[in-house]
């Protein structure tokens, strides 16, 4: 099935439910293995998943963030890892396309290559010694130029997708210059190594390991974005997070339901489903998932309508849905996991699964102190 064939959102929601029904039976095995699901992204590669985000002018469908969203969000509810896995590819193909960061002819090969042949990207940025990306930390990679283009040596943490990457954008400070860049680095090159060191209890099938760069050798016009550390523009695109840690929270929700519907102790008529108190957390669990799905979808249609001018201001309100929608999520797993009792902590059980995965998403950015900083400033900016 070929998803750029389909001409509705509505036909490809369905198409894709489809294509990842298999994803949620192999989710606890990788999960326990801590192995990478590489059936998943072949499987979502030859249905044309990955080339969503392109374009139309590349060949792609260039769907809206709302769409991209949503069909994120059903991915997490059958394996929260291949989502926010492939979200990051999804994410910055379509930044990229729609904000022509790079050289037109740079971007359209790259673009050229995803729609034919499902070739994945993702961003290289975090390092030991500098820690989020986000908090302005100059890197330690190096490039240096030569006559024939840059050299590149550094480390790099939590480089998910590493096992199937095929490009990859690595951030480095220039020698001998006080200049940081992106690179684009093609996963084939003499040098590029990925050394398995992804070892979290949570997020465990992302493939999140160190990428390691020796005397990697690119071209002079590989250099494709000149940055400005702690200075990141406002990335809608991004969402994708908290979309991944909402889809999550909807599997815990489905399983507790499942279990308070179905779950008849012989203290009680019927189910523990008609029990006040079990239907407090159900109910508290719905609505904490409604608010999230609006506030999302909401944002996320604002975006989609926005000038550019605006998406430049929405910075503030971006960071208050990935803060509002995640913190969300660990209530409802955590409440869906009460609803369970001890059940839940069954290695069996998908809800310790889920639980240990949604909170991963505190750590991904925008991280909260710096959202609710951020929000600080605009509402005394806006007061003044």
């Amino acid at each position: 099935m070929n998803l750029l064939d389909l001409q509705t959102k509505e036909a490809r929601q369905k198409a894709l439910l489809e294509i990842i029904k298999p994803f949620k039976e192999r989710a606890a095995k990788h999960d326990e293995e801590a192995s990478f699901p590489f059936e998943n992204f072949q499987e979502l590669k030859n249905a044309r998943y990955t080339a969503l985000t392109v374009p139309q002018k590349y060949g792609g469908a260039g769907i809206s963030l709302s769409e991209l969203l949503s069909l994120q969000q059903l991915i997490a509810e059958v394996d929260g890892s291949t989502a926010l896995a492939v979200g990051w590819h999804m994410g910055i193909t379509k930044h990229l396309g729609e904000n022509n960061v790079w050289d037109e002819a740079t971007y359209r090969r790259f673009a050229e290559d995803v729609v034919k042949t499902g070739a994945l990207i993702n961003n290289a940025a975090s390092e030991p010694a500098t820690g989020s990306p986000t908090r302005g930390g100059k890197p330690e990679t190096t490039a240096t130029l030569t006559a024939d283009g840059w050299v590149l040596n550094g480390r790099k943490t939590f480089t998910t997708l590493a096992p199937v990457l095929d490009y990859i954008v690595v951030s480095a400070s220039i020698k001998d210059q006080d200049k940081v860049a992106n690179f684009l680095v093609r996963r084939d090159l003499p040098g590029v190594q990925v050394e398995e060191t992804w070892d979290s209890i949570a997020m465990r099938g992302t493939g999140s390991h160190d990428l390691i760069l020796e005397n990697v050798p690119i071209n002079k016009d590989d250099l494709v974005e000149n940055l400005t550390p702690g200075k990141k523009p406002a990335a809608g695109w991004l969402l994708h997070i908290p979309a991944c840690y909402l889809g999550i929270a909807r599997a815990a929700q489905r399983h507790a339901i499942e279990f308070a519907t179905s779950y008849s102790p012989n203290s009680v008529e019927g189910t523990i489903s008609d029990l006040p108190n079990v239907k407090q957390k159900l109910g508290d669990i719905e609505l904490a998932l409604m608010e999230s799905t609006y506030f999302l979808q909401a944002v996320a249609q604002e975006w989609d309508s926005a000038s550019d001018d605006t998406r430049n201001q929405m910075k503030p309100t971006l960071g208050a849905v990935k803060l509002s929608v995640v913190n969300k999520a660990l209530e409802a797993v955590d409440l869906a996991m009460r609803v369970a009792g001890a059940r839940s902590l069954s290695r069996k059980n998908p809800l310790q699964r889920y639980y240990r995965d949604v909170r991963a998403g505190l750590h991904n950015p925008p991280m909260d102190d710096m959202t609710i900083m951020q929000l600080a400033d605009k509402s005394i900016k806006e007061n003044e």
